[in-house]
């Protein structure tokens, strides 16, 4: 069956920030023009940073309730704690999507051994919502090594692609999302080019972080530090790296499943009204929430 094609409706160009204890960020939205892109609510690019000894930095103990974070690194060395006993290390193409659900307590810091060598720390930071019927949920931590993530390619050998969540070129996710995501992580080398099919209605974004490429049924131009957001209607979207261009082409493509529900947000609670916020701030402040014992 044909699929449609999506058009792009906006190119953004990301700014930069610094974030938690003082890591610099390259953050597309939420922007004083764009609050969220429903249901997503929030991407850093994490880096790339080059650290000397001692010198990495993360996000101490901070609580979440209401969504989901979802930590994808690239490069150099994380280590996840937090009140629900949960405790991981994620490394080069891991990936960690916690659910905060009702609540968690949780640190994001440099792994100790690569605190105190130093190096190079790139990763992404997406934020989902959760629709009303699962903010207070119990919550739950999925933690997947990069030898779990499956990988597709064309039969060309030109794009190849890591599928986080979703599905694409044949391969489906192994972690378990709460409303339709789609997460891919796509490499096109010179020449390369892809169809990929998205959900119908689903809010579309690529986010370019390496190279410059091709978007769209109108082949509109995203480069390194921009986002490119499709329009809704189609069914699939098409992505190139010109034969000429001088490497690669790497960028993340997330879409979601609008969820159409009020948002009330404030620091790291995201629910629908502000009555819930405030009632967030009492349940941490009594301890409702936990604290990172170990």
């Amino acid at each position: 069956m044909a699929r449609e094609l999506r058009s792009v409706s906006e190119v953004v160009t990301a700014h930069r920030q610094l974030e938690g204890g003082g890591f610099p960020v390259r953050r597309p939205f939420p922007t004083a023009g764009r609050d969220m892109v429903d249901p997503f609510l929030l991407l850093d690019e994490m880096g790339p940073v080059d650290w000397g000894p001692g010198e990495a930095i993360g996000a101490p103990d901070h609580p979440h309730r209401g969504f989901e974070t979802v930590t994808y690194v690239l490069e150099g060395r994380m280590e996840h704690r937090d009140s629900g006993g949960h405790h991981g290390v994620i490394g080069p193409g891991d990936v960690q999507w916690m659910t905060a659900g009702a609540g968690v307590v949780h640190s994001e810091l440099p792994e100790e051994s690569f605190l105190r060598t130093g190096g190079r720390m790139h990763g992404f930071q997406l934020w989902v919502n959760l629709p009303a019927r699962d903010k207070m949920m119990r919550p739950r931590y999925q933690d997947v090594p990069s030898s779990a993530i499956p990988v597709a390619g064309t039969d060309d050998g030109k794009v190849r692609v890591r599928v986080i969540a979703g599905e694409a070129l044949g391969q489906s996710a192994v972690i378990d999302t709460r409303i339709p995501i789609t997460y891919l992580h796509f490499t096109l080398e010179p020449g390369g080019s892809v169809v990929s099919t998205v959900g119908s209605g689903h809010a579309v974004f690529a986010h370019v972080f390496r190279g410059i490429g091709t978007f769209g049924e109108d082949g509109r131009e995203g480069r390194e530090g921009q986002m490119v957001v499709f329009d809704r209607r189609g069914d699939a979207v098409s992505i190139a790296c010109d034969a000429g261009a001088d490497g690669p082409l790497d960028l993340l493509l997330i879409g979601g499943e609008p969820i159409d529900e009020p948002v009330a947000r404030y620091g790291p609670f995201v629910m629908n009204t502000p009555q819930e916020i405030q009632q967030a701030f009492v349940d941490f402040r009594s301890g409702r929430m936990g604290r990172i014992a170990f």
